[in-house]
């Protein structure tokens, strides 16, 4: 990403000097499927970002500029329509911001970034939150951190029509440098938690495959998790979602509740105390318990929820004997997308080399490999 060659292009084209917002993308170290279920997540910025180059038009009219696709949309304020693609996370910002009474103007805008489509590194994320920030700090609008992360989500269900939880809007606004978010998925409260460990890195592997199951199998455990709740409702009406249920009160009413649904619910209440549990192992400085964590949210994921996939779980297992990594798991909905692992840094290379070959041999299939840190969020270039 070249933030000067990004600058001149905009000078040249739009002839102004642009304001520049970096927007990073977001990776889910432990808490998968807890948030829709009010559970906890911890997620953090990632060093792979959308940048944006912005400035006023001075009139009604926007323009923008996709530059990797060679796209270009133009629409008017303040009846912004729904378009085609990436466009919608872009005019769905727009639209919520006007909703929000914030007062627009027109601009101009040109859109760059290293982060892989499709990576599970939520490109869709940082798009919506270049823009919901860029034109907060571009119109210098009263607009809160938070409402910024919720602008970004109701673009995404009404604009884009993806029905996604908080966790990737809220990653992207409130991240730190070095730090973890443990994210209150029912009062969207967080606590920031030091993930600073020189000596290892994030590294992330891609499948490169995306099973048809994905969405159908999301909706499916969705359902489930709410038929548990419901029965157990019958016996303590107190319980709201998941987040207000013990592995006690699970088992007590293992004979009222089917397998499966018993299954799928004592994941989610397993993983919400997987996070909680990684909470205090970043405070101690505790890495190997952590990765332990990561491990067993893994296991959970494959065996309990059943959204992981051969492709996934084969990434995991290659790393299960060797001594530079210390957690893997998938990450993300399932049945394809990415693991993510932590690595350390002397080994990076050797790790990368040998995945991809084993990966290639098994699958005949070339993973790509993203090495990150733990970056602030999205800010302007100074």
């Amino acid at each position: 990403m070249q933030l000067d060659a990004l600058r001149r292009a905009f000078l040249r084209h739009f002839q102004t000097e642009p304001l520049l917002i970096i927007s990073p993308g977001r990776v889910n170290l432990i808490g998968e499927h807890t948030d829709y279920n009010e559970g906890y997540v911890l997620p953090g910025a990632i060093d792979k970002a959308i940048v944006v180059a912005l400035s006023p038009s001075g009139s009604d009219h926007c323009e923008v500029h996709a530059l990797k696709l060679q796209q270009v949309d133009k629409f008017q304020l303040p009846h912004v329509r729904k378009g085609e693609g990436w466009q919608n996370y872009v005019r769905g910002v727009v639209h919520f911001m006007q909703q929000k009474g914030c007062a627009l103007q027109g601009f101009y805008a040109m859109i760059d970034g290293d982060i892989p489509i499709g990576s599970g590194l939520s490109s869709s994320a940082a798009l919506e939150g270049a823009f919901s920030f860029g034109l907060h700090q571009l119109f210098q609008l009263p607009v809160s951190p938070l409402e910024l992360a919720l602008i970004g989500q109701q673009a995404e269900h009404q604009y884009v029509g993806v029905r996604c939880g908080i966790m990737d809007q809220y990653a992207n606004i409130f991240g730190k440098r070095n730090h973890l978010i443990r994210l209150d998925c029912r009062t969207l409260e967080h606590v920031y938690y030091p993930f600073q460990f020189p000596d290892y890195r994030i590294v992330l592997c891609n499948t490169m495959v995306h099973h048809a199951l994905a969405s159908s199998a999301y909706n499916e455990r969705r359902r489930q998790c709410e038929e548990g709740v419901t029965i157990l409702q019958q016996y303590h009406p107190e319980v709201k979602s998941l987040r207000d249920v013990s592995q006690a009160m699970l088992h007590d009413h293992i004979r009222e509740i089917p397998p499966l649904i018993y299954m799928r619910c004592m994941y989610v209440v397993e993983e919400n105390e997987r996070v909680l549990m990684a909470g205090i192992c970043l405070q101690q400085g505790d890495l190997e318990k952590f990765g332990d964590l990561m491990y067993a949210s893994h296991t959970g994921l494959q065996k309990q929820y059943e959204v992981s996939c051969e492709e996934l779980d084969y990434l995991v297992e290659l790393t299960l004997n060797r001594e530079e990594v210390i957690g893997a798991r998938m990450m993300g909905g399932g049945f394809g997308g990415c693991t993510i692992n932590i690595v350390h840094r002397d080994a990076v290379k050797d790790f990368q080399e040998y995945i991809v070959t084993t990966y290639k041999q098994k699958f005949h299939k070339t993973p790509e490999i993203y090495v990150g840190e733990i970056v602030d969020g999205v800010h302007v270039v100074d």
